[in-house]
């Protein structure tokens, strides 16, 4: 491995930089946090080849969401599925917008999407 590519991993939000005990401290939380938030299945962290677990930089960032939540006195559980319920939310909402666009294009006589279905009819 290159110098290059350890820069690029490091650049790599889902790369598993970071030990459990490195996660915990820039969360500046418990390892326990951690592994509660792995039972609840927010976040999987991957494994070292001895077992150990490994937290990327795009999973530090989904735990101190749950975080701030049970920080302000929401459960562990509920805080994980509030977690997962706002990213299928932002999930859906960009796959909305994604297809609200194709569909303006692909009616680009002037008609409104409405026009165009009834026109169909």
């Amino acid at each position: 491995m290159t110098a290059d590519d350890t820069n690029v991993r490091l650049d790599d939000d889902d790369y598993p930089a970071y030990t459990m005990g490195r996660a915990a401290e820039i969360l500046g939380t418990t390892q326990g946090f951690l592994r509660a938030i792995g039972e609840a299945r927010l976040i999987t962290p991957l494994r070292s080849p001895g077992g150990h677990r490994r937290y990327s930089r795009y999973q530090l960032r989904v735990a101190a969401r749950a975080r701030e939540l049970v920080d302000q006195g929401t459960p562990i559980e509920a805080a994980c599925r509030i977690v997962i319920l706002e990213d299928q939310l932002e999930e859906a909402q960009r796959l909305n917008a994604e297809y609200r666009r194709g569909a303006g294009q692909a009616g680009t006589s002037g008609r409104s999407p409405a026009e165009a279905e009834a026109s169909l009819a």
